[in-house]
């Protein structure tokens, strides 16, 4: 009997990992296609929001970037809680050596003070929204850790020309500092999230990469959403998909986010980031649970199952044996895929990618394990530590800040 169940499982395990593995690949074609082509005629007045709190890594050269986007028609907004922050002496500094060669209309150093009732950065970003000038098209947003390339903000309104693409969105692509094994485990499993992006309905926002038309900001009441929310871009997302419209991903504005880190950090970080997911937009979460326990059971159940099919001698062995055997190709084939991607989305970098291509690409399962692990260790409890402020996420649109003061070793 369980031969005969196992064998119609074996055939859809099979069919769908092929699927998956088509799916990857479509993606990956879309990102080459799409990062190639040249964004020249859509360029609406946008305002350019960057929130800051502390000095992240290659701080300096990341906002370099920022003064250095190669767009006509844009005012350039750093926002902070207060001039207390170490950021904003820095950027006092930076402004001040290179506004003059920028092409942004002006640049503003804000201070937002302090939040309550959403997180910091969403207060952030909400002061520097009602700064905007009455005639700007496109509120922008960009994180003070991502690095962007010159076209980056021509690439990412481009899609909000159409009336039906609600926000557009790159992602992050975490290029190791340090090649410690808990740095190469953060890019891996970060890529892992990367890859599903492409011309879906499936597509989040991600803050650090994100625009919306103020049109549609205010039709879909974003403001109001943000004042009690934790997560800006899962908020917007999900505001966004309730209008009915798309969120389009832009490959060329996948951003290079220079990190080093440790395990515990790595841990820390991976469980925030799961646990705002399944406290926003359970239904993302609960489909990052099924990919994950799909994925592993398709290899380590397949191949326990293809082994005990070989001792007792089972019919229809080389069905069984396909199973593990393309659950195994289809994880390295795709750890291929995505590395091949990233170094011509982000050829600058692509030398000191190589520790981390070899990890993903010959490390596919530990990675795999790992983000089960992530994942599972988010299902538990509501409270998280975000930039030394702990919140407790009581629901999607309702925060509560704990305390203000959480020191980091």
């Amino acid at each position: 009997m369980f031969w005969q169940i196992y064998h119609d499982i074996a055939l859809v395990l099979i069919l769908t990992q092929l699927v998956f593995l088509f799916q990857s690949c479509k993606n990956y074609g879309y990102a080459l296609r799409k990062s190639r082509k040249k964004r020249t005629g859509y360029k609406p007045r946008t305002w350019l929001t960057v929130p800051c709190k502390g000095i992240d890594n290659a701080f300096d050269k990341n906002i370099a970037s920022l003064f250095n986007l190669d767009y006509d028609d844009y005012y350039l907004a750093f926002v902070v809680e207060d001039s207390s922050d170490p950021a904003y002496e820095r950027l006092c500094r930076l402004k001040e050596d290179l506004a003059a060669g920028s092409k942004a209309m002006d640049v503003f150093i804000l201070t937002a003070s302090i939040a309550s009732g959403c997180s910091q950065k969403i207060h952030n970003l909400l002061y520097s929204c009602r700064k905007a000038p009455d005639d700007i098209e496109v509120f922008a947003f960009a994180d003070s850790d991502a690095c962007l390339r010159a076209d980056w903000l021509s690439h990412l309104v481009h899609p909000l020309r159409k009336a039906r693409h609600g926000a557009a969105t790159g992602y992050r692509w975490f290029v190791p500092e340090r090649n410690n094994l808990a740095s190469l485990a953060l890019s891996a499993i970060n890529a892992k999230i990367a890859q599903m992006l492409g011309n879906t309905s499936f597509n989040q926002a991600w803050g650090g990469s994100m625009a919306i038309r103020t049109e549609t900001f205010r039709k879909i009441g974003l403001d109001s959403i943000w004042q009690k929310a934790i997560s800006d871009d899962l908020a917007l997302s999900y505001a966004v998909k309730k209008a009915g419209l798309k969120i389009i991903f832009t490959p060329a504005c996948l951003v290079a986010s220079y990190e080093e880190t440790t395990w515990p950090k790595l841990f820390e970080f991976a469980r925030r980031q799961f646990m705002i997911t399944r406290v926003t937009t359970p239904g993302t979460w609960w489909f990052a649970v099924i990919c994950i326990v799909y994925s592993l059971t398709g290899l380590w159940a397949g191949a326990a199952i293809a082994i005990c099919a070989a001792v007792t001698g089972a019919e229809n062995l080389g069905l069984y044996i396909t199973v593990p055997i393309l659950f195994l190709a289809g994880q390295i084939l795709r750890s291929i895929l995505r590395q091949r991607m990233i170094t011509k989305l982000l050829p600058d970098d692509a030398g000191r990618m190589k520790p981390a291509i070899y990890a993903d690409i010959l490390a596919a399962l530990v990675w795999s394990w790992l983000l089960f692990g992530c994942i599972a260790a988010s299902a538990f409890g509501r409270t998280i530590t975000w930039r030394n402020i702990r919140y407790r996420l009581v629901g999607r649109t309702e925060t509560i800040i704990l305390d203000r003061t959480v020191k980091k070793d």
